[in-house]
């Protein structure tokens, strides 16, 4: 699994022009999920992003989680993290995993992180979304569930 991890002041989601979910202070989500990733890359992925300290503290160091800065998440389903773009001009996308199993993870993920006691709003699986971003910093992180 990878997420793409962007520090927000705010940002929303946007499915059929109708608000889908939207936080203020926060963090971003965008997840994607490949073939071989289990429900214990979800769990290990939440737990990292879940206790990433990168909003500022009193003296301005990165050192609060977003939970420690009453932050939320906005987590977004994303399959193109895992597209191809190495061969010809159209990505491929046969890294990505199969839409049912990426739903199951990215459910489990966003279950997981809710138990974990930080605000969640999503996007909607399968569908076409407008994420507005008002990236903070900007900080941005590409953790992946499995070592490279």
């Amino acid at each position: 699994m990878r997420v793409v991890l962007q520090r927000v002041r705010r940002a929303s989601v946007l499915v059929d022009g109708e608000v889908r979910g939207e936080i203020g202070l926060g963090a971003v989500l965008l997840l994607g999920v490949t073939h071989g990733d289990v429900e214990s890359d979800a769990d290990n992925l939440v737990r990292r992003c879940v206790d990433l300290r990168i909003f500022e503290d009193n003296e301005g160091k990165m050192n609060l989680s977003c939970r420690e800065a009453d932050g939320g998440f906005l987590i977004v389903p994303q399959f193109t993290l895992y597209g191809d773009t190495r061969k010809g001009r159209r990505p491929s996308f046969t890294d990505a995993a199969e839409p049912a199993v990426a739903e199951m993870l990215f459910e489990r993920f966003v279950k997981r992180t809710r138990e974990a006691g930080v605000g969640v709003a999503t996007g909607c699986f399968g569908r076409k979304m407008l994420v507005q971003i008002d990236n903070d910093g900007p900080v941005t992180f590409i953790i992946d569930s499995k070592p490279s």
